[in-house]
C-alpha cells in the first residue's frame, strides 16, 4: 500500500506502468512550489533549462526543443474507437488492440534511466461539479512543471480519486531510454515513426509516446480537455469545446458572458483579453482556449468553466500592441519554449517590437537579426511555433469568476472565421438550430503567403475543433443540436462575425 492513496486501482495502474516502462524510481507529484523550484534547478544543472534574468523575468526559464518536435503531430494522433466508423471521417482510426500491441512494444523499459512522474490534475477548479480528475504518468520534468501551470496539480485531486473511484488514466513517455552513465539530450524524444498520440474513447484512455512537445505531452490540454472530454460529454449530455469565455459588464453592472470560437490564426487569443474602449462597459477573461460546458440543475442555463489553469499561447505575433494583456501576463512565473534568449538573460521573438543585436535561437546557435538561410531569407530566431506557458491568475483582465466550481452562465456563442468577402461582419441566427449551421460552416481563408496566385481558397473547420473532435464529426454535430432542444428558449444567442 502506498502512503500517497488507498485508491487501488491507481496504484494498480502505477504499478503495471512501471512495470512495463522500467523507471529508476517513482515520484508522486504534489503540485508545491518546492517540487516546482526542486525539477526547474535540475533541469538547469543538466542544461534543459536556462534560468532567466530574475529582475527582468522573476522565476521564469526557457526551453528549447528538438527540430523534430515543435508542433502537434496531426498525422501522428489517432482515435482508437472500437468501430471505425464511431472515428469518422476527421481522425486517423487505428484498431485499438492492434495500437496497443504496437505502442506496449514501444514502451516496454523506455523509462530506464529516468524517473516515472505520477502528476495528480484536475481540469476545472478542484471538486467543481464540471470539473474530471485525471493521472499523469510521465518521464519528462518539463511536462510536470508545464502541468502546475496548465492544470491544477494537487494531493486534494488524489483524495477526490478516493472518494469516487474516478480518474481519466493519461500515460506519456519521451520514448529515450537511458543505457548506464549514458549523458541525457537537451530535447529527449523518439524519431517521428515512433511517435503516437493515442485516444481510446471508450476507456476514457490516453496513450503518448515519442514528443515532448506541449500539445503531445501535457495530456491535460488537447488529448483531455477536448478529445477525451469531448466523446465524454456526448456520452453524458454536456460540451467541451475550443471556445475562449469572456464576461461582459455593462455601465448598470448587468453581466454577459460569451463562448467564441474560430479557426487558427482569427484573433481568438487577442478577443480572449480584450480591453474595452466603449466608456462605462468592463471586459473580463474567463478562458481563453477551452470551455466545458453543462447544463445548471437550478437555472436550467448552460454554464460554463474554462478547465485549464494557464495559457499555452503561440509567442509569434504577440506583443504589447496586438495583445497587452498577454504580454502582461508573461513578466513572471512563465516558461518559454524555442524563443530567443538575449545575452542578459531576457526573452525575444519576431514581432515584439523591440530592438536586438544578438543572441541564441531557438536551435541553440548564436544568432543576429541579420542572419540569412540557405535561400537568402531572413533567418527567424524564434521558432514560428515558440510558446510561452503562463499562470492564468497573471492576466491582469482575468475575472474573479474564472475558478467558480459552478461556472458562468453562456449568454451568446461567437462563431467565426475571417473572408475578405461575400460574408458580413455580424450575423444573428434566426434560431439556436441556425446557430449549429453557422458554427459548422466555419471558414476562413488561408494568409496571402499560401494562396496559390489567382485560386482563392477556403479551410473550413467546424466549430474550430476539427483536430480535436474524439468521435464521428456528425455525432458531434448532433450533440450541438441535442444541447439547444434540452436548453429549450434558455439556449444562448447564436453571432456569425467576420
Amino acid at each position: 500500500m502506498s502512503a500517497h492513496t488507498t485508491n487501488q486501482k491507481l496504484l494498480d495502474w502505477v504499478a503495471e506502468v512501471a512495470e512495463m516502462t522500467t523507471p529508476d524510481e517513482i515520484i508522486w507529484c504534489d503540485g508545491s512550489k518546492e517540487e516546482y523550484d526542486r525539477l526547474m534547478v535540475q533541469m538547469c544543472e543538466s542544461g534543459m533549462a536556462i534560468k532567466l534574468n530574475e529582475e527582468k523575468r522573476p522565476n521564469s526559464f526557457a526551453f528549447n526543443s528538438d527540430p523534430s518536435d515543435v508542433a502537434r503531430v496531426e498525422g501522428r494522433t489517432y482515435i482508437a474507437s472500437v468501430k471505425e466508423e464511431d472515428a469518422g471521417p476527421t481522425n486517423n482510426w487505428i484498431d485499438p488492440v492492434e495500437l496497443k500491441e504496437t505502442m506496449r512494444k514501444l514502451y516496454k523499459g523506455c523509462m530506464k534511466g529516468r524517473p516515472l512522474y505520477v502528476i495528480p490534475f484536475s481540469m476545472g477548479p478542484i471538486g467543481s461539479p464540471i470539473a474530471k480528475n485525471a493521472i499523469e504518468l510521465t518521464d519528462s520534468p518539463y511536462v510536470v512543471v508545464n502541468m502546475h501551470i496548465m492544470a491544477r496539480v494537487s494531493t486534494d485531486v488524489l483524495r477526490l480519486i478516493e472518494e469516487t473511484d474516478e480518474f481519466i488514466p493519461c500515460l506519456h513517455s519521451v520514448g529515450k531510454p537511458l543505457a548506464e552513465g549514458e549523458k541525457d539530450s537537451r530535447w529527449p524524444c523518439a524519431p517521428m515513426e515512433d511517435k503516437y498520440i493515442a485516444h481510446f474513447p471508450e476507456e476514457r484512455l490516453i496513450w503518448s509516446y515519442g514528443s515532448g512537445y506541449g500539445g503531445n505531452a501535457l495530456l491535460g490540454k488537447k488529448c483531455l480537455a477536448l478529445r477525451i472530454a469531448s466523446a465524454q460529454a456526448r456520452d453524458e449530455g454536456w460540451m467541451a469545446e475550443h471556445m475562449l469565455i469572456l464576461r461582459f459588464t455593462s455601465p448598470e453592472g448587468k453581466q454577459y458572458h460569451v463562448a467564441a470560437a474560430f479557426p487558427s490564426a482569427c484573433g481568438k487569443t487577442n478577443l480572449a483579453m480584450l480591453q474595452s474602449t466603449v466608456p462605462g462597459w468592463k471586459v473580463e477573461t474567463i478562458g481563453d482556449d477551452i470551455a466545458w460546458m453543462k447544463i445548471n440543475p437550478e437555472t436550467g442555463r448552460l454554464h460554463a468553466i474554462n478547465p485549464e489553469a494557464g495559457f499555452f499561447g503561440v509567442a509569434p505575433f504577440t506583443s504589447k500592441e496586438t495583445n497587452p494583456m498577454a504580454m502582461a501576463s508573461l513578466d513572471k512565473d512563465c516558461i518559454y519554449t524555442n524563443v530567443v534568449v538575449t545575452p542578459d538573460l531576457d526573452v525575444w521573438w519576431e514581432d515584439m517590437n523591440i530592438p536586438i543585436e544578438k543572441g541564441t535561437d531557438w536551435l541553440n546557435r548564436p544568432w543576429t537579426p541579420d542572419m540569412k538561410d540557405e535561400n537568402g531569407k531572413p533567418l527567424k530566431g524564434a521558432h514560428p511555433n515558440s510558446r510561452f506557458t503562463a499562470p492564468a491568475a497573471n492576466c491582469p483582465c482575468i475575472c474573479e469568476a474564472w475558478e467558480d466550481p459552478a461556472g458562468v452562465p453562456i449568454d451568446i456563442f461567437l462563431f467565426g472565421g475571417k473572408r475578405t468577402s461575400t460574408v458580413p461582419l455580424v450575423t444573428e441566427a434566426l434560431s439556436f438550430e441556425h446557430g449549429v449551421f453557422m458554427g459548422a460552416t466555419a471558414s476562413s481563408e488561408p494568409t496571402a503567403a499560401a494562396l496559390d496566385l489567382g485560386n482563392v481558397s477556403l479551410r473550413f473547420d467546424p466549430f474550430a475543433m476539427t483536430p480535436f473532435i474524439g468521435y464521428h464529426a456528425g455525432d458531434y454535430m448532433q450533440n450541438w443540436f441535442d444541447m439547444g432542444e434540452k436548453l429549450g428558449d434558455k439556449a444562448p444567442k447564436c453571432f456569425y462575425v467576420n
